[in-house]
């Protein structure tokens, strides 16, 4: 039996080695976090789409979750699912991709195959991969192993698309190294796409998010141009999407989050500021979906002002905290810097989400309502961030003493001066 080896056991490794699980392959995952990897070997699943029950089924097929990378020794395909995060200033940060890499290198064995799935700029699978692999192994990439880059298209919380069912980019350092991955990923992926070459693979992915940052960017900018000309975005975009043919509609929210959006493009624009093409919309886009935490605060103290109260002093309610809708993942998500530009201007923040037990702004806890349509009624604002399924809007509408909407749900059949869409 095939065994694969998965560094990094995060919400792409995690949903990798499950697709894999499923078609009978034998799988090891590697992690340097130790409460990962013991939750996984007691059945515990830490990711959205991926139930305990299905890591049971992962752990009864054979896979094991490892802090030791001898798990490594016997496997024939080793996959790189780590994070790939921006420093302090803003910079790509390869550090997981580059130790991973290290690590597989000490265990890579001749014919062994080597996939980066984690996202980052074009020309990181030859210029950063294949040098630690090579240096740290003694093999040549392309004769001695193959080494290909397939980066991970998770869509968190989706339950139409999951590995099995969406294409596969694929992109290997010569042409064979593209023939063995794509045949790895044909046992479990209905369908690969092989791009030319690993700088086209990686390119794809950020292609795929910057198409979003840049859309949403311009809807968030067309909601705050529309209000200022008393003009209702949300009838805007319902009105064009009616459009069968070179419109695809996209909406305004409080900001963005996750790895995709927020962070991708700057991969990319941090790349093609190197090579002496600065990617101007993409920085652009990024400015204006971060000034929608501030836009979402002023809109919030003219709607309370209007009712004759001031943000110093009132009781704000935040409703979703998590970056998108029905999951647990807070990454990256809105909520954070909202809430603290609101303590910033006095206001006592509570929040509600039925996805996050607890929450914490800046090191200091966020006191959590049980009961979302009490609290709402007794705040004296309720911003409505992130619509889960579990919000009975209507109600909610009904029953707040104001209601700041960030994601224009409840605009339809209520003419109240107490409900505001964004």
């Amino acid at each position: 039996m095939e065994r694969i080896a998965v560094i990094g056991l995060g919400y792409v490794g995690q949903r990798l080695a499950h697709a894999a699980c499923e078609v009978g392959l034998g799988v090891v995952g590697f992690d340097i976090d130790a409460r990962t990897v013991i939750g996984l070997n007691a059945g515990h699943s830490r990711v959205d789409d991926i139930s305990d029950d299905d890591v049971t089924l992962m752990r009864s097929a054979g896979f094991i979750a490892s802090t030791d990378e001898g798990v490594l020794a016997d496997a024939q395909v080793i996959t790189v699912c780590v994070p790939t995060p921006l420093t302090t200033g803003g910079e790509p940060d390869l550090t997981a991709v580059r130790s991973a890499c290290a690590t597989a290198a000490r265990h890579l064995r001749k014919g062994d195959l080597v996939i980066l799935e984690s996202t980052s700029y074009p020309g990181t699978t030859n210029e950063v991969v294949r040098p630690i692999l090579e240096e740290g192994s003694g093999l040549r990439a392309g004769v001695d192993f193959h080494l290909a880059c397939s980066p991970e298209r998770i869509d968190p919380g989706n339950p139409s698309f999951n590995v099995h069912n969406t294409p596969k980019v694929v992109g290997g350092y010569l042409a064979c190294c593209t023939a063995a991955a794509s045949a790895f990923y044909r046992k479990f992926c209905a369908e690969v796409v092989e791009a030319k070459s690993t700088r086209e693979a990686e390119m794809s992915k950020l292609l795929e998010n910057t198409y979003r940052l840049v859309n949403i960017a311009l809807s968030n900018e067309l909601a705050i141009v529309c209000r200022g000309m008393g003009i209702d975005p949300w009838d805007v975009i319902a009105c064009a999407s009616t459009k069968p043919f070179g419109f695809q509609a996209f909406y305004p929210g409080p900001g963005v989050g996750g790895h995709c959006i927020p962070v991708d493009p700057i991969y990319l624009a941090h790349k093609a500021k190197a090579s002496g093409h600065p990617f101007r919309l993409i920085e652009l886009a990024q400015e204006i979906n971060i000034a929608m935490a501030p836009y979402v605060v002023e809109r919030a103290a003219r709607l309370l002002s209007r009712h004759g109260a001031t943000l110093a002093g009132a009781t704000v309610l935040l409703l979703g905290v998590t970056y998108k809708a029905n999951i647990a993942d807070q990454r990256e998500a809105p909520a954070g810097p909202i809430a603290e530009l609101l303590r910033a201007a006095g206001a006592r923040v509570r929040y509600h989400d039925p996805y996050v037990p607890d929450w914490t702004v800046g090191e200091v806890p966020v006191p959590s309502m049980p009961d979302v349509r009490a609290a709402a009624a007794e705040a004296d604002l309720t911003i409505l961030l992130q619509d889960h399924r579990e919000y009975d809007l209507a109600a909610l509408a009904t029953e707040a003493q104001l209601l700041l909407d960030t994601r224009g749900r409840t605009r339809h059949g209520s003419h109240s001066d107490t409900v505001e869409a964004l």
